[in-house]
Parts: structure tokens; sequence; C-alpha cells
């Protein structure tokens, strides 16, 4: 099979197509001819060897870790058969022709939902998922979203203020309309952000998600966070001990998977795909995702 591979750690430029040999599945396992793979921002930290120490790769290594696309093989006792669509998720690996995971990292993909759609929501949305549960924000009270306009944090506010909680969502100047299409009051992210927060939110907010890793952002949402063990950040570990304030690693499940994808599938839940790349573009793709700034995610195209 064809599959994106790195010789060592380093930029995008490490990133090759080699000819890989079949995975085959065993029992209770699945393979997937892969349709559309997404890319996450922990793919290229996971890239430039940021997460040395959490995996142990052996080169030539592999990347990626959502993935949607047709079963071609079924183990004894998965529940899948030949010609299933599914959604799944994997540990490294998702950049190729085909995958083999255990059944219980699959979940049927819904009719409606397109290939790259259904590639690209899987992470973002059980990010959001496990972020508001861990928030526990409820209908009435008040959440400060950093990073309101990305793949996460869209969808956050979109599942956030369907349970009725308003949402002031930092984000750049000419994404503001994006966050107002979700349901959200964008606030300009500068040296005047906590300024802005209370203007939106004159007696503070309940709850605060930072999705940035910024230090400006976490000390803003100490300063207008009522109770500080409501704030949550999904990228500054440093920071988190630092201040006190909670890092969230979430768990991965198909079941809420599942639960994302029938949203979507629903026209409830909204994932722009910003940008297509084909497998051999892996190196593209991966510039085009730490240059940032954009509006949805970006995937990779087995098609």
């Amino acid at each position: 099979m064809k599959a994106v591979v790195m010789d060592s750690y380093g930029t995008p430029d490490v990133l090759r197509v080699a000819d890989l040999p079949d995975p085959r599945a065993g029992a209770g396992q699945v393979r997937v001819r892969i349709k559309a793979a997404g890319l996450n921002p922990i793919d290229a930290k996971i890239r430039r060897g940021e997460f040395d120490a959490v995996y142990d790769i052996s080169f030539p290594g592999q990347l990626g870790n959502e993935f949607a696309g047709v079963v071609d093989q079924a183990g004894a006792g998965t529940g899948f058969s030949a010609g299933d669509e599914v959604i799944g998720f994997v540990d490294m690996a998702a950049y190729a022709e085909y995958v083999v995971v255990p059944a219980e990292n699959l979940t049927r993909k819904p009719k409606e939902l397109g290939w790259e759609t259904a590639a690209a929501i899987g992470a973002v949305g059980q990010a959001a998922f496990n972020a508001l549960r861990t928030l526990g924000v409820t209908a009435g009270e008040t959440l400060l979203v950093h990073g309101a306009a990305g793949g996460v944090g869209g969808v956050v506010t979109q599942l956030a203020r369907a349970r009725g909680v308003m949402v002031i969502g930092t984000a750049r100047a000419d994404h503001h309309d994006h966050v107002r299409s979700l349901g959200g009051i964008p606030v300009h992210h500068d040296e005047r952000l906590e300024q802005r927060v209370r203007e939106a939110a004159p007696d503070g907010v309940d709850a605060a998600l930072d999705l940035t890793g910024s230090e400006g952002a976490i000390t803003v949402s100490i300063a207008v966070t009522r109770d500080k063990s409501r704030i949550v950040t999904l990228a500054a570990p440093q920071l988190a001990r630092q201040y006190g304030i909670t890092m969230m690693f979430g768990t991965r499940s198909a079941e809420t998977v599942a639960r994302v994808a029938e949203s979507a599938a629903r026209g409830e839940l909204h994932l722009p795909v910003a940008r297509r790349f084909p497998l051999s573009q892996a190196a593209e793709a991966h510039r085009a995702l730490e240059a940032g700034g954009r509006l949805g995610k970006l995937v990779l195209t087995l098609d």
C-alpha cells in the first residue's frame, strides 16, 4: 500500500510516500480502505519530535489519527462486514491507503455525511464533547472559548449554544463573522481582551476553555472566570501546572464519534473543510497545517 512516512523528525520535508506491506486484519480487527484522513495540530508536533517521550516511534514512522473509509476485511467477532462505510481513529497510521484497527475504534458512517467531513470531524468532535463534559456548562451559563473559530472551538461553540449556553469566543478580526454564524459573540484577542470580555459579560463568565496555548488567554480567563476550577486548557500543559488550572487529556471512543457524526448528519453541527490534499502532497498539507489562519479542517484524500 501507499503510505506517508518520515525517516526522522523535522520539517514537513521529512514526509514522503512509500510502499509498505498491506496490513491484514486478525480476530477482533477490521481493515479499512481509507477514503479520507483528517489532519490535526498534534500530527505536526509528533513530526517535529515534540512527543518523543510519549510515543515510541521507530523510523520510518507514520502519522495520522482519524479517517473514514470502507471495510474490506473483517476478523471474527467484529460485527463489521466488507463494504461497511465507517469512521475511525488510530494512533499514527491514517495517512495511508489501508489501516487495521480494533473493531471498537470504528463507528458506522451516516450516509448523509461526505467522506471528507466524516474524516475530519472525529478528533475535534471528541475533544469538544470531552471539554464540555469536563467544564460542566449548563443552560443560562456563560462560556469563554479561546480559539472559537478553530476546529475544536467551532464545535464547542455550536454544542454549547445548543445547550443554551452563551459563548464568548476569541478570534482574529476576519473570523468574527464565522464565530457569529456559529452563535458565539466574537471578541478580538489583543491587549484589551479582558476589557472586551467584561463588556460582553459584565458579571464575569462561568467557565473558560483555552484552545490556543496562549499565556494571555489563560491569565485573562483567571481574571474573568468566577471559579478557577472551571478553567480548562487543551493546549498548554506547562501553563496549566504554572497557573493551577485543568489540563484536559481526552479519551477517545467510537460512541462519542458516533454522536458527533449523527449531529453533523442531521445538520446540527457544521465543520467546514478548508483544504484538500492528495496523499502525495502530505508535506504541503503539513505546511498549511503549521501556517494556520484558516477556517475548518485540512484533509488528505485517497479516493
